[in-house]
């Protein structure tokens, strides 16, 4: 468990108990202005009351916020995958050119080997008919 929750779990924990041990206080009656008629309620209901509605818009909003960022960080993910892949294939590419260099350099080497072997044997024929006519 993440330090955030048991913070949060120990300090609804110590609230919990506060209300409970002073639900006395937190029950008796008082007189409440609501600006166009006046009740007696309990001013300890009405605060847990809008303690509740204060943490139900505070999940909401966090809830929204936590929603509207795993959205980003998929849209992210979907944009870094695309770039993964573009990327690979542009490395595939680049190998594939390089093969293909290297494929028609090897035949350029052989190309001149077989030049100078061809040379070499008819310089070595030549000298080969001077030995006989000497």
């Amino acid at each position: 468990m993440r330090i955030r929750s048991l913070l949060v779990l120990t300090a609804s924990g110590l609230a919990a108990l506060l209300v409970v041990l002073n639900w006395r206080i937190f029950a008796g009656l008082a007189k409440l202005n609501l600006l166009l008629t006046s009740a007696e309620v309990p001013v300890g209901v009405v605060m847990l009351l809008l303690f509740a509605v204060g943490l139900l818009v505070l999940w909401n909003t966090l809830g929204r916020w936590q929603g509207t960022l795993l959205q980003e960080f998929r849209r992210q993910a979907k944009e870094l995958q695309a770039q993964r892949l573009l990327a690979e294939s542009a490395e595939a590419s680049r190998f594939t050119e390089l093969g293909a260099l290297v494929r028609e350099e090897i035949a350029k080497l052989r190309t001149e080997l077989q030049e100078t072997e061809h040379s070499i044997a008819a310089t070595l024929g030549e000298m080969d008919d001077r030995l006989r006519k000497s």
